[in-house]
């Protein structure tokens, strides 16, 4: 994966397991940052980089190495790129922003049915994954268009499904146009007439 990386232009930032080797080219750090720790009592946390080959690679690759002590012990982590910037740039803007993305996905999976390929063809099981991902890109707009300064404005996708789209009313279509009669105890109706104007002005 990383040679096609390399060979095709594509940035990456993965981590490593560690292992013997890495926990050697690592040892310089780690010990000054639990001598740190000794005398402050403090979570350390240096970083460093190297060059590191494993028996897969076809070559040597940038490695950073996180050398982190707390009063559980050392916690060494690593990371592999061909990203440029500081060690500990790359480790804490770039690498452990991986978190939210997965958030992300979660959403998708949990709140959209993304996971629900329960059909017997393939075919099928990819549509509904489109019909998903449509689903999250319509709710993401919505969320990054309209929702600015009220309470939903970091809401998940599942809490904007549930107080924006899942409610009861009545519809009431004749030949000029469409109305929508919301209970007059809908708590968001404020919020979703405001939506509702803004759309049909896009």
């Amino acid at each position: 994966m990383l040679d096609w990386c390399d060979s095709h232009g594509v940035k990456y930032i993965v981590g490593m397991a560690q292992n013997n080797r890495l926990n050697e080219l690592l040892k310089p750090t780690m010990q000054r940052s639990k001598e740190a720790f000794t005398s402050t009592q403090e979570k350390q946390r240096l970083f460093s980089e190297f060059q590191y080959k494993a028996g897969s690679w076809s070559y040597e690759r940038r490695l950073i190495g996180k050398a982190e002590v707390t009063k559980l012990g050392e916690n060494p982590r690593y990371i592999v790129t061909n990203l440029l910037g500081e060690p500990e740039d790359l480790y804490d803007k770039v690498y452990c922003a991986r978190g939210d993305m997965e958030n992300r996905i979660k959403e998708q999976q949990l709140e959209l049915f993304a996971d629900r390929t329960s059909c017997h063809k393939w075919w099928a099981n990819q549509f509904r994954m489109l019909l998903s991902a449509l689903s999250y890109t319509l709710v993401e707009y919505i969320r990054d268009k309209f929702l600015h300064g009220t309470e939903l404005a970091k809401a998940q996708v599942g809490t904007i499904r549930l107080k924006l789209f899942k409610i009861g009313a009545v519809i009431i279509r004749n030949t000029r146009r469409i109305k929508f009669l919301l209970s007059s105890s809908y708590p968001y109706q404020l919020i979703w007439q405001s939506i509702m104007k803004k759309l049909a002005l896009e």
